[in-house]
């Protein structure tokens, strides 16, 4: 994941957009685990479950960050 890169951000649009990436890795990350889950190409159902939950809570987290993000910027653009 990117997420190293949202760290280090050199401004508000870099760090908004490098957010944005990181979501659409998790986007992708979620729609290949529904494919394993769907073919049933998996050993422990529990598991694939779990990474499902986990992928969805994290595009939640990062779905809020790019807002709250993109709103603080909308407000003060400059700092």
């Amino acid at each position: 994941m990117n997420y190293g890169e949202v760290q280090s951000g050199e401004s508000k649009k870099d760090l908004i957009h490098k957010m944005k990436i990181v979501l659409k890795e998790l986007r992708e990350t979620y729609i290949c685990l529904k494919i394993l889950y769907r073919t049933k190409f998996f050993i422990n159902e529990e598991k694939i479950n779990y990474a499902l939950q986990e992928n969805n809570e994290l595009i939640s987290i990062f779905v809020r960050s790019v807002e709250t993000a993109q709103k603080r910027n909308q407000i003060n653009p400059k700092s």
